[in-house]
């Protein structure tokens, strides 16, 4: 699970607890401008094939940089719906796939925080 921050028009996206070992990233940061979309995350939606650095187990979770043909994702998801998917452009990733506490209160504070950027 991560939790967002968004300040002026950086977002930070900061990885919590053990999933800090299987993503092998503490957070992330990118621009409100590079956002293209921002939407729940599909629960049968799966990670590109090369993972670097990273965990994977099918249905179970994904956690890591996920790279594929002109894609470099972060993926921090248990595939249980709590997930926001965020397509990205210009930035050093193309799609955040992340669990949230609250989905529609993140999707709602992301879309608004996008908007107004």
């Amino acid at each position: 699970m991560v939790e967002i921050e968004v300040t002026g028009t950086t977002v930070t996206v900061r990885v919590q607890g053990g999933h800090r070992l299987l993503a092998l990233r503490d957070q992330l940061t990118f621009d409100l401008r590079d956002v293209i979309e921002v939407a729940p995350a599909e629960v049968d939606l799966r990670p590109p094939w090369v993972r670097a650095p990273g965990t994977f187990f099918p249905g179970v979770i994904a956690a890591g940089t996920f790279r594929g043909k002109g894609r470099k994702e972060f993926w921090d998801t248990r595939f249980d719906g709590s997930g926001v998917r965020v397509e990205l452009r210009g930035s050093e990733f193309t799609r955040l796939v992340i669990d949230v506490a609250e989905p529609a209160d993140t999707l709602r504070a992301l879309r608004r925080a996008v908007i107004a950027a």
